[in-house]
This record gives C-alpha cells, structure tokens and sequence, in this order.
C-alpha cells in the first residue's frame, strides 16, 4: 500500500531481519500444530503480511497461536516459494504464486482442509495467460466442506497505482480481468475472495477521504468496479455489511507518524463473499493490534467466522 496522504506522517525506518536469521530459528508451535478443528466452523483470514519474513519476526505466531484460523488467505509474501512453505510449515495445505519481479507481491492461500483443486492464475475468459504484472496477484483453492459442498477460495493483492500514471492503466485493465472473474464467481454457491483489494469503497472506508479524492485507491473509476461487484453481481462485503455505516473498521494504516495511533487509516482489507456463504457468517473482526508497537505488518488481519455447519 503506497501513495496514500496521511496527516502528520513523516519517515520511517524498519529492519528486517535476513532469510536466514529467520531460517535459524527454532519451530514455532502454531507452524506445525493443526490445533482442534470444530466440526461446521471454518475460520477464515485475510492478512497482508508485508512481507512474510518481516512479519514473523514481528511477532507474527502469537497471534497466530492465539487466532488459530483454518484459513489464511496471504498476501504480499515476497519470498520464495520454499521460504514460504518453510515459514508456514507442517498442518497446512499451501498454494502459492510467487510475482513475476522478484522481491514483490506474492499471494497464497494456507488451509487446515485438503485442496480439491488449485488454479495459481486469475483465470481468463479466453484461456490467455496473465500479464507478467498481473503473476503473483491472485490465487483460487477448492475446499470440500463436512456437508459435502465445494467451497471457492481466493486471494488478491491488487494493484495500488499512481493516480496521473501508466500505472492506473494497468490497474483498470487488471480490475477488467478481475470483474470478468467475479461475474462467474458470483454465480456459484459458495465463494469468498479475500484480499487487499487497494480500493476505498465509500468515505467510511477511509479516514482521510477528503485528503485522498485525487489519490489512487479512492478515485471514482475504481470505486465504481465495487459499485458493481456489490451491486450488480451481488457479492457481499462482509465487513461492511457487519458493522453498518460507521467509519472503518480500517484495516491498514501507515508506518508514518501517528497514523495508527490516530486510527488514520483506510479499510481495503476485504472478504467479499456470495450470498450463500455470507448467510453464515458469525462473527467479523479487525484484529487490530493494540499498540503500533505490536503490529506485525502495516495491515490488520481481517477474520470471519462462518458457521457453515
């Protein structure tokens, strides 16, 4: 997440710690502990890690060992692929898409359930394959849940963009590409897409709206493909529709300042889910940490429960 106006923000220094400072390290038990999964509940996260090395060393498995989710849909890993499942460890069923420029992007999806199947593109129309900027953007897994029904997962990491740049081209055409897939997506039962969608819906979405009508992520051509994907195709924005019409909940704050502390943030951590699967839902939360200090990524993990029992 880049190019955002943020009052009061000023630089920032972080260190990471090196692959194989990570490597050295002793297991950690929620890595390879499946934990007692219960029968009907499946709990989903969306988390943009910013990074997958640097989030583990931030603190990372506490939460984890806390949350125990059966499903993380990840983003922004920028690691390899053996670095990733070596990080992940055992227990999970892991599919994930390294970005075509190394050190970028990256999505992937980790489930305590068994893949049906995987597809590691944004499936096309016509069967084309993705552009190279597009590789490393979206991920699909099916799940079978205890009643038999297929499940669709995804996870995204769209585009941010520089508003005035070639840049936004890309982006629209990605967001063209990915509405083609959420029209067929919409159309079945159950499926939930979760991600970093880099788009504020509506003013709610972002604290500093007014700072940002001429910025990337809140410009009304982007704003208008999620006028669609909740309207016209019926996909439901959980966290929206859960909370109501109050500010946030933001998912994403700057390293800057005193952006988080004064929950100057905006909320573009999603899970848009199908009517069916949205008619489970129990619980939404924003696990917002509770000092900057504790954060392990710039972003929140957003997790639902669904009672699909």
């Amino acid at each position: 997440m880049v190019n955002r106006a943020t009052p009061g923000a000023t630089a920032a220094t972080t260190v990471v710690a090196s692959v194989d400072d990570v490597r050295r390290r002793p297991p950690v038990p929620w890595m390879s502990a499946p934990g007692g999964r219960v029968p009907g509940v499946l709990t989903i996260a969306t988390i943009n890690v910013n990074g997958l090395r640097a989030a583990v060393r931030r603190g990372m498995p506490a939460w984890l060992e806390e949350r125990r989710p059966d499903v993380m849909l990840l983003q922004e890993l920028r690691a390899p692929d053996a670095v990733v499942r070596e990080l992940l460890g055992e227990g999970w069923h892991v599919t994930h898409v390294e970005a075509a420029a190394k050190g970028r992007a990256g999505v992937a999806i980790a489930s305590r359930l068994p893949f049906e199947a995987v597809r590691e593109a944004l499936p096309l129309p016509d069967g084309g394959e993705e552009p190279e900027g597009d590789v490393g953007r979206w991920v699909e897994a099916d799940v079978r849940l205890a009643d038999g029904r297929l499940l669709t997962l995804v996870s995204t990491y769209l585009y941010s963009g520089t508003a005035g740049t070639p840049s936004m081209d890309a982006k629209y055409a990605h967001l063209d590409r990915v509405t083609q897939r959420l029209t067929a997506l919409a159309a079945q039962e159950l499926a939930v897409i979760g991600g970093d969608i880099n788009v504020g819906h509506r003013e709610l979405d972002i604290k500093n709206w007014k700072g940002n009508r001429t910025s990337a992520g809140f410009l009304p051509a982007e704003r208008a493909y999620l006028d669609r994907w909740y309207g016209e195709l019926g996909l439901v924005d959980v966290a929206r529709r859960e909370a109501g019409d109050v500010a946030g909940p933001y998912t994403w704050w700057s390293w800057r300042g005193k952006a988080f502390d004064n929950d100057s943030g905006w909320r573009i951590d999603v899970q848009a889910a199908t009517p069916a699967l949205a008619e489970h839902v129990a619980e939404s939360t924003v696990d917002r940490a509770a000092t900057y200090d504790a954060r392990f990524s710039d972003h929140a993990p957003y997790v639902v429960r669904y009672d699909v029992g």
